[in-house]
C-alpha cells in the first residue's frame, strides 16, 4: 500500500512522523530534524479527507471513531512501514497522528519499536494477547485537554503498561496545543532511546 510521503535519508533509528488533523506530510519534517538530528525520516500523509482536512481515519463525531476504518488504515500503514523498515523505527504523532500511530502499535506491534504520542488518547481496543515487551513509549498530554479526555488517556496508558511496554507518561499544564516542554521532553527521550 502506498502513501503520499516525504522521506529524508539519514541514520537509524528511523523516525516516522504522523501529522495531526488538517496537516500534511511536510508539517513535522523540521520538528523531526530538530528532535533527532541526522536520523532517517519517513512522513506519510493521512488518506482520509474530512471537510478538506487530511486525517488518518474516519470518525462519526468528535471523539467517536470508526474502528473498522482505523483497522484498515492501520493495516495499510503497517504494510507501508514494513517496506520502509531498515532498522529500529520510532513513531511520533500529534493528536489524530498520535492515535493512528498508537493503533499501529496496538494492532501491528512488529512495526514500531518506539512511540511518542503528543495529545493522543485510546483509539481502539488492542489485539488479543498484546505483547509490547521491549517497546518504549512516551505519552505527553495536557492536563486540561478537551480533545483527549482523561479517562481515554488513562485507558491507553493502562493498556501499554499491562502489555509490558516501558511507558513514560507525562502530564503538562495546558490543553491540546504543544509547548516548548513537549519538545524538550521528547528530545531528551529520543536521545536516550536505544
Amino acid at each position: 500500500m502506498s502513501f503520499i510521503h516525504v522521506e529524508k535519508e539519514g541514520s537509524n533509528p528511523t523516525l516516522v512522523l504522523f501529522h495531526g488533523t488538517g496537516g500534511t506530510e511536510n508539517d513535522l519534517i523540521p520538528v523531526g530534524q530538530d528532535l533527532l538530528p541526522g536520523s532517517r525520516l519517513v512522513s506519510p500523509r493521512g488518506k482520509v479527507n474530512e471537510h478538506g482536512m487530511n486525517r488518518w481515519f474516519r470518525r462519526f463525531a468528535e471523539g467517536l471513531f470508526d474502528e473498522d476504518d482505523i483497522r484498515r488504515q492501520a493495516s495499510d500503514l503497517a504494510d507501508f512501514l514494513r517496506a520502509k523498515k531498515t532498522g529500529p523505527m520510532i513513531g511520533l504523532g500529534y493528536s489524530n497522528g498520535a492515535n493512528i500511530a498508537a493503533s499501529v502499535m496496538l494492532l501491528h506491534p512488529d512495526v514500531l519499536d518506539g512511540l511518542v504520542m503528543w495529545r493522543g488518547m485510546n483509539p481502539i481496543a488492542p489485539k488479543d494477547d498484546l505483547n509490547l515487551a521491549n517497546k518504549k513509549i512516551l505519552m505527553i498530554n495536557g492536563t486540561s485537554d478537551p480533545m483527549a479526555p482523561t479517562h481515554s488517556v488513562g485507558v491507553i496508558r493502562s493498556t501499554f503498561a499491562a502489555s509490558g511496554a516501558t511507558l513514560e507518561a507525562v502530564d503538562l499544564p495546558g490543553g491540546h496545543g504543544l509547548t516548548q516542554s513537549d519538545f524538550l521532553r521528547t528530545k531528551e527521550w529520543l536521545t536516550n532511546f536505544n
